[in-house]
């Protein structure tokens, strides 16, 4: 049944509504148990189960019959969250007649509940008149079908929509993780990798001739294209093969797909996302057959699909208008299409993919913009041009909101702006507590855009520049002169105070366009130190441009990205001072800046007494060190809600490290995230941490939060903490101290009725 399997969630993925999706379903799934009832029922909004469609029972039943938590069987089934498999259903004390379904004929009963993100959506049903009971292939066919249509149901449910794209919009809300606080209010752009047949936004097109003109042009460009492949390839080639070529042609004519396009555009439909659908249609046909050879030709329907699709999206893309309030949004945003939009015009992003610390994340609390991550049901193909909001505090976006929400939004909004307002007078005065503790406030940079706003918000200094941001922003690798130039305008900026300058991190989730990482656990593979230790050629000319830039300034700190064992950090230390004494050779009048170690794996916590008796500062990466004692990887949305932060092992962790660096009489920073958090400042400072790195946005909360409170009272909090054992008990205790200081607003603008 495997193949059946396949090629249902194929059909089903490819549908253009929920009703088609839900039509295909219950007419597969029958044929392919050979039973006589297939029937789909969902969870509407009373929280009760509804027949949405039906391939064996009565069709007027189709939305009439209704089932509460328990009633009936397939109310029993989504109590129990178990599949229920009855020989006579009638003989069961749960089962419950509708007249209308005509389902006194079927005797045999099995059902399973649809579940997704442990949420049953609703139940498939299968029925037949023979009384005996499914064995155990069929209840194992029908619960895998249950959970590889989950997803697709709920995310067409997510939508309101049960009708076809284009037609009226509703309110609707989708959840997320925070990637960054804030309200963002404004008009969706749909981003996407150019030629991603399935990541096409839709739109409507007003002038259907141009749009048929402009879809012409594209087909004829991609008709010499290909002649021009077959006469280059005509001499190492035989005739069978080239006649591939001929069949693309063939394809492209007017009675065969390009016919079928045009039809679409004529409804209405854009040109790229016309293409896309027609041909994720046939490659899904083709794909679905029997015969191996006409199974293969699924490839060439795909391939020909993206050769299309490159140039329609290429065109579209050198007119992209982004309006005033652009919320940007893509399956898996990057830093580079942060980029292509007016720093004035981005006002919020949302990514499908991710969690609250990828890498796009970082940047966007960096720049300050309200960001949600991890919006997995989100069909953001669907969303171009749609008003949303974005509430990067609770991780939730609303599409189309109505006048009621969005008078609410705006009105937290204005009071976010008259907090940040009234945060802005503590700029010049020092983070210390009522008691006189002094703990510094250092930020984390990476784009020249956060100098500014480092310097506007009283930073003392940068605990972390990525160096990776000027990597990940070219089409190659900077030269040694070219970085250079970049570091010293960050030392420059920022001087007399300290720049710690992360050497190159790479890997994991942030891949060099120029230099592809291709691994199936990334987290775990060639990232960090291990990658520049591999390529001296490009660590040397890092370290020389850092060191050079440093010339007459010397506020640099260099910083050791991803360490696990002491070797690792002796032969980069090796490699530093090969470096330092060429520049020393070749007459350049340098110092040697200080040297850190990043914390940020197990190994290195604990190692962290003998990492640190080598170097002259220890900083604690929390990011990474997190994802790694919780073996949660952060940028999967699936288990986002399990990156814990405060979670009793990271405390312990971090507690750990510090204790051990002091011990060798070195400085111990934290430039994580957490350090950006008020509530966890408090136990950073408690636990000894000399230095908090945070992006600037943060800044000004964290140091209110530190001057509402004594060391004493933050010593207390930790010891309180220490002996908890969930996160949320732990969450809940800050939480609570924060109220008593009266500073609770700073975290969050207070919520206003809606």
């Amino acid at each position: 049944m495997l193949n059946s399997l396949r090629s249902i969630v194929q059909e089903v993925n490819a549908a253009r509504d929920l009703p088609k999706a839900l039509a295909i379903i219950v007419t597969r799934v029958k044929r392919a148990m050979q039973t006589q009832v297939c029937s789909v029922y969902l969870r509407g909004p009373s929280n009760d189960y509804v027949l949405m469609a039906t391939d064996g029972l009565q069709q007027q039943a189709v939305g009439r019959v209704r089932m509460m938590l328990g009633q009936g069987l397939v109310g029993r089934v989504a109590t129990r969250e178990e599949p229920v498999n009855l020989e006579d259903a009638e003989a069961h004390p749960a089962y419950q007649y509708f007249p209308e379904t005509g389902e006194e004929h079927f005797s045999s009963f099995l059902g399973v509940p649809i579940i997704h993100h442990r949420q049953v959506l609703g139940v498939l049903v299968v029925q037949q008149s023979e009384r005996r009971r499914f064995d155990e292939g069929d209840e194992a066919f029908l619960v895998t079908m249950s959970a590889q249509l989950a997803g697709v149901i709920a995310h067409a449910e997510a939508t309101g929509t049960m009708v076809a794209v284009g037609a009226a919009a509703a309110q609707t809300r989708f959840v997320g993780v925070s990637g960054a606080p804030g309200i963002a209010i404004g008009e969706s752009v749909v981003v996407a990798p150019l030629a991603d047949l399935k990541g096409v936004p839709y739109q409507r097109c007003e002038d259907i001739d141009a749009e048929l003109a402009f879809f012409k042009r594209c087909l004829n460009a991609v008709r010499d294209d290909i002649k021009a492949l077959g006469e280059q390839l005509e001499g190492r080639l035989n005739r069978e093969e080239r006649a591939l070529f001929d069949a693309y042609l063939a394809m492209l004519d007017d009675a065969a797909l390009g016919g079928e396009v045009t039809n679409r555009i004529r409804e209405g439909t854009c040109a790229p996302y016309a293409w896309s659908e027609v041909i994720l249609e046939h490659e899904n046909n083709f794909a679905d057959m029997d015969d191996a050879y006409l199974r293969e030709r699924a490839t060439d329907v795909r391939d020909l699909g993206r050769r299309v699709l490159a140039y329609l999206q290429e065109s579209n893309q050198s007119c992209k208008i982004y309006p005033e309030n652009t919320i940007l949004i893509g399956d898996e945003l990057t830093a580079s299409m942060l980029g292509e939009v007016p720093e004035s015009k981005l006002a919020g992003l949302v990514s499908v993919q991710g969690s609250g610390n990828s890498h796009v994340a970082i940047l966007a609390r960096a720049m300050g913009i309200p960001t949600v991550m991890g919006a997995i049901d989100l069909p953001y193909t669907r969303m171009d041009g749609r008003p949303v909001i974005v509430d990067g505090y609770k991780g939730v976006v609303y599409s189309d909101p109505g006048k009621q929400l969005r008078k609410h939004y705006q009105a937290i909004a204005k009071e976010e702006l008259e907090l940040v307002k009234g945060l802005e007078a503590l700029k010049d005065l020092p983070c210390e507590t009522l008691d006189h503790y002094r703990l510094p406030l250092w930020v984390n940079t990476g784009l020249m855009a956060d100098v500014v706003r480092s310097l506007e918000r009283g930073a003392e200094g940068v605990g972390l520049y990525r160096t990776e941001v000027p990597f990940l922003l070219r089409d190659r690798f900077p030269s040694e002169e070219e970085q250079r130039v970049i570091y010293r305008e960050q030392l420059e900026a920022f001087a007399p105070h300290t720049v710690t300058m992360r050497t190159l991190d790479i890997g994991g989730d942030k891949a060099l366009p120029y230099f592809p990482i291709q691994e199936d656990n990334p987290f775990l593979g060639w990232r960090g130190i291990r990658v520049t230790l591999d390529h001296p050629e490009i660590f040397l000319a890092q370290i020389r441009a850092m060191i050079k830039a440093s010339s007459g300034l010397d506020n640099l700190r260099i910083l050791l990205p991803m360490i696990s064992s002491v070797s690792e950090l002796e032969q980069s230390k090796a490699l530093i001072y090969r470096a330092y004494n060429e520049l020393l050779e070749e007459g350049y009048e340098v110092n040697l800046p200080p040297l850190g170690v990043m914390i940020e794996v197990p190994a290195a916590v604990y190692q962290a007494r003998e990492l640190a008796a080598r170097v002259d500062f220890l900083s604690v990466g929390s990011n990474d060190l997190t994802q790694y004692l919780l073996a949660v990887d952060r940028n999967n949305a699936r288990v986002a809600d399990q990156y814990q932060a405060f979670h009793p092992a990271v405390l312990r962790a971090l507690q750990q490290v510090v204790s051990d660096g002091h011990t060798q009489g070195v400085s111990v920073g934290i430039c994580g995230e957490l350090a950006g958090d008020p509530g966890a400042a408090i136990l950073l400072m408690a636990m000894g941490y000399d230095v908090l790195s945070m992006n600037a946005t943060n800044l000004p909360k964290v140091k209110s939060v530190i001057r509402a409170i004594n060391l004493a009272q933050a010593e207390a909090l930790l010891e309180d903490v220490m002996h908890l054992v969930e996160a949320e008990q732990v969450r809940a205790r800050i939480d609570q101290m924060l109220q008593d200081i009266g500073v609770n607003r700073v975290v969050r603008p207070l919520e206003l009725d809606a």
